[in-house]
């Protein structure tokens, strides 16, 4: 696939899969990493990565590290990534998201949620499955 590839990527450690499985099957494609602050701190993973000044340490916010670390992933497998920092409920924002940029493919982790948190706030990855227009590959 030479199109574009949406990553919602969060500080949990079950959004990471999706990452190396896009930049593994899809290596000539334009790969764009997303972080979702969600502002009622319900965000894509096991927490918001709230990007305000309050929280950043001296490398930078929590979306800047995360871009940082998947950035340097995708140096391993020679290319390399857009990044996009959206505000929003995460399942809505990463479908807005694909339909406003044109995306052709949105490759997720399985489980940024786990336990009553997933239970009361639903599945963010099911939902996109579910509203998502283009096709969608979860990574457990």
């Amino acid at each position: 696939m030479n199109g574009r590839v949406l990553v919602p990527l969060t500080d949990s450690a079950h959004s990471w899969p999706g990452l190396e499985h896009a930049l593994e099957r899809f290596p000539d494609a334009d790969v764009t990493v997303m972080n979702v602050v969600d502002p009622a701190g319900a965000g894509y993973g096991e927490r918001s990565a709230d990007a305000t000044a309050d929280d950043a340490d001296a490398t930078g916010t929590p979306a800047e590290t995360l871009f940082d670390a998947a950035g340097e992933l995708a140096s391993e497998h020679g290319t390399t990534l857009d990044t996009a920092l959206v505000e929003g409920r995460p399942a809505e924002a990463i479908v807005a998201f694909a339909e406003e940029h044109d995306v052709d493919a949105i490759v997720m982790g399985s489980r940024g949620r786990s336990g009553v948190s997933r239970v009361l706030l639903g599945s963010v990855a099911g939902t996109v499955v579910q509203d998502a227009s283009v096709p969608v590959t979860v990574v457990p």
